[in-house]
């Protein structure tokens, strides 16, 4: 809903605190009328006075959440509190890490990242925004703008591109898309949270231009030109300060240069320090109940300790957030709903098949033909991986299975058989669907959560083997019991495994298997880092039912705020599955060996050891390639792989974590009936060593040195000549374009410039030619990267259409940072510009001269 503007309505300035020169903090501006909860009505008039209605106390509360996904509102007057969800690939609501009702799984940030498609982006906001409704939020933390500065980086997948401007133009499209319905973005994380290693207290060690030239453009772009109503704290410290508690970042940048009007809050659990994060302009802690702000913030406004101006502009804010969204005049709820829309299928199907990426395509392999017999490999092809893991988690509202995908996408004469070839996975994978039961009957385990005599307080289910209770106030944990059967079919060897945070216990057939309350499990990398290490144990079991039962008791983990159980069931394989992997592949036309990672991989809360896919993968794919030289090997993760088996493919597709129409887009891509429309958003190179963090990353003795400076990702491949196996921006078509010389289509003073470059699909399908541009600078008196991606057009073309791609540049496209003088500047002289599909990659070169203003 569009909101007619009160102009210079917000609260009184308050005696004896006058604004300093450079306090260029907002006041709020109220939408139009809307009736509040308690019958009270905003009007021009009542927005004058609501604020000063509020006391000392009220205001407090307003700074911290109220509950794991809720902020906190004023009942005396009315005013709601906001219900906020992850996260960037779909809107989860009330559950975590995968839990909770179901929601449309949306492609990962780097899949986004990989489309080029700022229009696609923005659709896929709008989507998000109309999913955060059905859950009853009005914040969605999201999008991850933070860069890929490490292959090794364990949220790498929520994260768009190496590339700032890349990232800057998809995270406004992306902002712009979810706040045009109404509901707020929080951005994050606020800066330099590029590494899961220590993340919770490392400083990360970053100069000043390397800030300002390569991590920060994405988050001001969001401020300045999407008008981001909310930015995320991370964890981390930068430069010896806390993010959450740093006022050069806080106070001075956002607010002060940007202008930023909206509200910052902390990560979940992340640090504040009562006075020094409200002097900085942090405004809420989450999640609640309070522990650093709220009573404790009063306290210390009442004390002295925080000048009264802190607070007011604190709740300020925070009122502004409640009237942007629409929320003066509704009820506060809680419902969620599972709402599987046609339209948001159609948009995911899309987004997946175009941000696949055809790397390699020997002698056209593919498309593949109709009639084609095709053996599909691989423990990914049997059950893509849709996410990554930690807060991105969610339930999606189905899986589809590739195989059957694929099968449908192809004539009556092709076929697709399926052969795992190996078990992929860093836990055992849990009891899931239709061999699990609960006591009445129906799928999935019930859940019950008892009474300090043993009562059950509450019933609940679980669709899987995993029970998640989350106390949020640290005081400690539930009695938890689950319950439920599986079959098992044949006789034979099953691993069990559990994995907890707090105290559980797992019994088969009511013999305790593992006893993690009496005996508890030493700390691991389950629940990012808060959890236990796995425990296995193999037990015989018969054919038939047996019973499972999951008891947590005791202290929850994770300091007192989570308690989880994770059941992991693994029946006997076969000892030669490679080996019918790759007889299948022998005896078939084409094989497709779908190679990857998955949420236990790449993940919140850790980083990958090393760029190696897990368990035989890469001893899989070289057999499957000697055995039919028609192979397409598909990548199923977000991040870069080592591809050392690369010149033996055919074919190489990376498909990322493309959300819940992964299947139906892989097939559409590889028959033919879509384009594989993606372009890398992020280079790949052929050894780890080569990465420009290498030796930096992820950190050490409590601190994490930003090394490479303003190097990072393919500059510093492309100034220091370096060859990777796959430069960002590649990507293969199934069609052929043709780049006219680009012409100067506007030329105003400095940097204003616009080109115009006509493209010509000379091949025989539609597809997308992304056009890319390269600024490279004249020599200055500073180092600078050879060239920098400064601008980019996607165009969509029928066979023989000629289109036309814009590239526009300003100011900022032929600056830098000057570190002496504080600011920007316009780097004068003769500029090239490199056109082309990828960095190194160019069709045409053009020479602008730039003047300094």
């Amino acid at each position: 809903m569009a909101a007619t503007m009160i102009p210079g309505i917000g609260r009184p300035a308050l005696r004896g605190s006058p604004r300093a020169d450079k306090d260029l903090r907002p006041k709020i501006v109220w939408a139009h009328d809307r009736r509040i909860s308690q019958g009270h009505q905003v009007t021009a008039e009542r927005a004058a006075d609501l604020f000063n209605e509020l006391s000392i106390a009220e205001k407090a509360a307003l700074t911290a959440g109220g509950s794991m996904w809720g902020m906190n509102g004023v009942n005396r007057l009315g005013i709601p509190a906001l219900k906020v969800t992850d996260g960037p690939n779909g809107a989860r609501g009330n559950g975590i890490f995968g839990s909770g009702r179901s929601a449309a799984c949306f492609p990962c940030g780097s899949a986004l990242g990989a489309t080029w498609d700022p229009e696609l982006v923005r659709r896929v906001g709008v989507a998000l925004g109309q999913e955060a409704k059905t859950k009853s939020c009005t914040v969605l933390l999201a999008p991850t703008v933070n860069l890929h500065r490490s292959p090794l980086y364990g949220r790498n997948f929520e994260c768009f591109s190496e590339d700032p401007h890349l990232s800057a133009r998809l995270a406004v499209a992306y902002v712009s898309g979810v706040q045009d319905q109404g509901i707020a973005c929080v951005i994050k994380h606020f800066v330099a949270n590029d590494a899961e290693f220590e993340r919770m207290t490392i400083n990360s060690v970053v100069d000043e231009r390397t800030l300002r030239e390569i991590y920060l453009p994405p988050f001001e772009a969001a401020v300045k030109e999407a008008g981001v109503w909310g930015v995320m704290t991370a964890y981390n410290q930068l430069n010896g300060t806390a993010c959450s508690a740093n006022s050069w970042l806080l106070a001075d940048l956002l607010r002060g240069e940007w202008g930023f009007d909206g509200i910052v809050m902390t990560d979940w659990f992340g640090f504040v320090d009562t006075v020094e994060s409200a002097r900085a302009g942090l405004d809420v802690e989450m999640p609640g109940p309070a522990r650093m702000f709220g009573a404790a913030l009063a306290e210390a406004v009442d004390d002295g300790r925080v000048a009264v101006r802190h607070l007011e502009d604190q709740a300020d804010r925070v009122l502004k957030l409640i009237d942007r969204v629409g929320a003066f005049g509704s009820e506060s709820s809680d419902d969620e709903k599972e709402v599987d829309l046609p339209e948001h299928r159609a948009l995911l199907r899309e987004a997946a098949a175009r941000s696949i990426v055809l790397l390699k395509n020997r002698s056209g392999l593919l498309p593949l033909g109709g009639d084609a017999k095709v053996a599909l490999i691989g423990h990914n092809a049997g059950r893509l991986q849709l996410y990554g893991g930690g807060s991105a988690q969610l339930r999606p509202h189905y899986r589809l299975n590739l195989q059957e995908s694929l099968r449908a996408s192809m004539g009556p004469e092709g076929s697709v058989e399926y052969a795992p070839g190996t078990f992929v996975g860093k836990f055992l994978p849990l009891l899931e669907g239709p061999n699990l039961r609960q006591p009445n009957g129906l799928p999935g385990l019930r859940i019950e959560v008892l009474g300090e005599g043993g009562g059950v307080l509450r019933t609940q289910s679980s669709a899987h083997s995993e029970l998640f209770v989350v106390t949020a106030s640290g005081e400690g944990g539930s009695a938890v019991r689950a319950t439920g059967s599986f079959d098992v079919l044949e006789h034979g060897n099953y691993q069990f495994s559990l994995a907890q945070a707090g105290g559980a216990r797992l019994l088969i057939n009511d013999e305790v298997l593992v006893d993690g309350v009496a005996d508890p499990l030493p700390p691991g990398d389950s629940y990012m880092g808060f959890g236990s290490a796995e425990k296995r144990v193999a037990v015989d079991l018969a054919p038939g039912k047996h019973s499972l039962r999951i008891e947590m008791e005791g202290e929850a983990g994770a300091g007192g705020l989570l308690q989880a159980a994770r059941v992991g069931f693994l029946p006997p394989q076969p000892a030669n599955m490679l080996s019918e992997a790759v007889s299948l592949a022998r005896r078939s036309d084409v094989a497709v060996v779908v190679v990857g990672t998955n949420e236990d991989y790449e993940t919140e809360g850790r980083d990958r050891p090393d760029m190696a896919l897990p368990d035989r993968q890469d001893e899989l794919v070289r057999a499957v390639c000697r055995a039919n030289p028609n192979t397409v090997v598909v990548v199923n993760a977000a991040s870069p792989v080592d591809m050392g088996w690369d010149d033996d493919a055919a074919a190489v597709l990376q498909c990322w974590f493309g959300g819940q129409e992964l299947a139906n887009a892989l097939a559409d891509v590889m028959t033919g009936a879509a384009e594989p429309g993606g372009r890398l958003p992020t280079s790949i190179p052929r050894r780890l060593e080569h990465s420009p963090a290498y030796g930096n990353f992820p950190g050490e003795a409590g601190q994490v040195r930003y090394g490479e400076g303003l190097l990072m990702g393919y500059r510093h491949y492309d100034t220091r000549d370096l060859p990777v196996r796959y430069r960002f921006g590649h990507g293969l078509s199934y069609t052929s374009f043709a780049l006219a010389e680009p012409q100067i289509t506007q030329r105003g003073r400095g940097g204003d410039l616009k080109l115009a470059v006509k493209v010509t699909n000379t091949g025989a399908r539609a597809g997308s030619a992304v056009v890319q541009a390269y600024v490279e600078p004249p020599a200055g008196p500073l180092f600078r990267p050879r060239r920098e991606l400064r601008a980019f057009d996607r165009v969509d073309l029928e066979p023989g259409e000629t289109g036309t791609a814009i590239l526009g540049f300003d100011d900022r496209s032929f600056s830098y940072w000057d570190p002496a003088a504080n600011a920007w500047q316009l780097h004068g002289g003769k500029h090239l510009i490199h056109i082309g599909s990828a960095v190194g990659r160019y069709d045409h070169q053009l020479s602008v001269n730039i003047s300094a203003k």
